[in-house]
């Protein structure tokens, strides 16, 4: 399985339901709050290409996008897919 990684903030309800997908589908990802380390901030800015919302995720070294995109790759039935190639 890819690595999953996830940038979060505080008091981010997005993020949480993001967190929730994953934990549900038992999927393991490293959490980052970039609310907490300013220099894990910068680092999600230079992969997602300016992003500045949170969550950011990302599977292996593709982007995904927020809670939204991720959602959708479930509900598409997408998301396993992605996770294994």
């Amino acid at each position: 399985m890819k690595k999953v990684v996830i940038y979060t903030g505080d008091l981010c309800v997005h993020c949480d339901w993001a967190i929730a997908l994953l934990n549900r589908k038992n999927i393991k990802f490293t959490e980052y709050n970039v609310a907490q380390d300013a220099s894990k901030r910068e680092e999600m800015l230079k992969k997602s290409n300016g992003a500045r919302t949170v969550p950011q995720i990302f599977i292996g070294e593709h982007h995904i996008g927020g809670n939204a995109e991720l959602q959708a790759l479930e509900n598409d039935g997408k998301l396993d897919t992605l996770l294994k190639n």
